[in-house]
C-alpha cells in the first residue's frame, strides 16, 4: 500500500476516534499518530500478575486463541496448548502443545496439572464432560467460551447473565449437527452446565461473547464491510440507520479473558461490546473512515430483504425488529464492565482489518462473501436495481 495511502488511513482513524467512533483509549493494536504504543498501554490498563500462571488452552489456533497465546505470554504465563494440530500447526513453536481430540483422544492431558483451563473449542456436551471430569483434579479454575446464542429467544433487552434464560434442544445427545448447526446455542447452553455441575460454581468462568470480529476473523460478518467499502460506489445496507449492532474486537475479549484468569474472577459474564449503543449507521461510516473510497450508502428495509429472501445478512450485526433473536443485539455488558472489559474505537478494529484484507493474495480476497454473513456484489447490484425500481 502506498505510503500516503498509509498515512490518509491512520489520519482517518485517529479522526474517526476522535468523533467518537469507539472509546478512545485504551487503544489496544496498531499505534497511531499520537498515541501511545501497543506495549505502553497494555502496561498502563493492568500490571503484570505477581505470580504468573500455568494455564491450558484447549484449542488455541484457530480464531481468538492466537490473540488469547500471544497476550498471555506478553505478561509472563506459562501456556499448554491441547489441540488435534490440524489448524495452523507451528504457529507458535516456542509453547508446548499436546496432540489429542475432544472425542476420546485426551490421554496426553492426563498426569498434568495446571492453575486454569480456557476451553475454546467446546461444542458438544459429551466432549465438554470428558475434558472437566478428566481436568477437575488437574486444574484449578475452568473457563468456558460459549456464546450470547446460549440464550433463549425470549431474552429480553437488559437481562442479565442469571436471568437471562437458557435455549434448549430436544434431544441434548444429538450431535449430528456440525458445530454452528441450528442448535449451536442450545448445545453451548448444555456445555456451560456441564462445566458448572463438574467444577462447580466456585470454580467456573463463563464468558458468553456477542459477534466477534477483528483480525483473523474468518467469517465476512465484518470483513464484508470491509471488502465493500474499500470497493467503493453504491452499498447496500439492510434496515433502519437506529438499528443496534453490538460486535467486539477479539482482542478486547481475549486480553479481558485473560485478566479475569489473573484476577481470580469466576461467575457468568457477557463478552460483549462496544462500551456505549452502536448503530449499524455508526458501523458503516466507521468503517468508511478508514477508506478512501468513495462510496454511498442505501439503506434497504427487512421487508424487501425477506422478500427477496436474501440469506447473506442473516448471520450479520444487524437483526431485523421483528426477528425472534432481535433481544441479542441489546445484551448487557455491566457485569463484564466491572471486571475490566474494555474496548479500542471501531476505527481502530476496521483499520487492522482493512490492511489485513489489502495485504491478502487477489484470490483470497475473492474468496468467500457468504461464509455466515455477506452477499456478492453480483447479488447486491441486483437488490439495489430492484429497490430503486420499487422506490420509484
Amino acid at each position: 500500500m502506498p505510503k500516503s495511502r498509509r498515512d490518509f488511513l491512520r489520519m482517518s482513524v485517529a479522526a474517526g476516534g476522535a468523533l467518537g467512533l469507539g472509546r478512545a483509549t485504551p487503544v489496544f493494536g496498531r499505534a497511531l499518530p499520537g498515541w501511545p504504543s501497543d506495549e505502553s498501554l497494555r502496561g498502563l490498563h493492568a500490571a503484570l500478575p505477581e505470580a504468573p500462571l500455568r494455564i491450558l488452552i484447549l484449542g488455541g489456533t484457530g480464531f481468538i486463541g492466537p490473540h488469547q497465546v500471544r497476550y498471555a505470554l506478553e505478561r509472563g504465563h506459562t501456556l499448554t496448548l491441547f489441540n488435534r494440530g490440524r489448524t495452523n500447526p507451528g504457529m507458535f513453536p516456542g509453547v508446548e502443545t499436546l496432540i489429542g481430540d475432544r472425542d476420546g483422544q485426551l490421554d496426553a492431558l492426563r498426569g498434568r496439572e495446571w492453575d486454569v483451563v480456557i476451553d475454546n473449542s467446546g461444542f458438544y456436551p459429551r466432549h465438554v464432560r470428558d475434558s472437566a471430569e478428566l481436568l477437575v483434579d488437574l486444574a484449578g479454575t475452568y473457563m468456558f467460551v460459549s456464546s450470547i446464542s446460549a440464550y433463549d429467544t425470549t431474552l429480553k433487552p437488559g437481562q442479565d447473565e442469571y436471568e437471562a434464560p437458557y435455549a434448549t434442544m430436544a434431544d441434548p445427545t444429538d450431535e449430528s449437527e456440525p458445530p454452528y448447526g441450528p442448535s449451536y446455542g442450545a448445545r453451548k447452553a448444555l456445555c456451560e452446565q456441564v462445566v458448572l455441575e463438574v467444577f462447580g460454581e466456585e470454580r467456573t468462568n463463563v464468558v458468553r461473547p456477542g459477534l466477534i470480529t477483528g483480525p483473523g476473523d474468518p467469517t465476512d460478518r465484518i470483513r464484508h464491510w470491509i471488502a465493500r467499502v474499500e470497493r467503493g460506489g453504491e452499498i447496500l445496507v439492510p434496515g433502519k440507520h437506529s438499528d443496534p449492532v453490538q460486535l467486539i474486537d477479539a482482542r478486547d475479549l481475549t486480553d479481558w479473558m485473560v485478566r479475569m484468569l489473573e484476577q481470580g474472577d469466576v461467575g457468568l459474564y457477557n463478552g460483549v461490546g462496544p462500551e456505549a449503543p452502536l448503530s449499524i449507521a455508526e458501523m458503516v461510516y466507521g468503517i468508511r473512515a478508514v477508506s478512501s473510497s468513495v462510496v454511498s450508502f442505501t439503506w434497504v428495509s427487512g421487508e424487501f430483504l425477506a422478500e427477496h429472501e436474501v440469506p447473506g445478512f442473516r448471520y450479520q450485526p444487524w437483526i431485523p425488529a421483528d426477528s425472534p433473536f432481535s433481544a441479542f443485539n441489546y445484551v448487557t455488558h455491566a457485569r463484564s464492565l466491572v471486571t475490566g472489559l474494555t474496548f479500542r474505537p471501531l476505527a481502530t478494529t476496521a483499520f487492522d482489518m482493512l490492511e489485513e484484507y489489502l495485504e491478502a493474495p487477489q484470490s483470497q480476497r475473492e474468496e468467500g462473501f457468504g461464509r455466515r454473513g455477506g452477499v456478492s456484489w453480483e447479488q447486491e447490484a441486483e437488490l439495489l436495481e430492484a429497490w430503486h425500481a420499487r422506490e420509484g
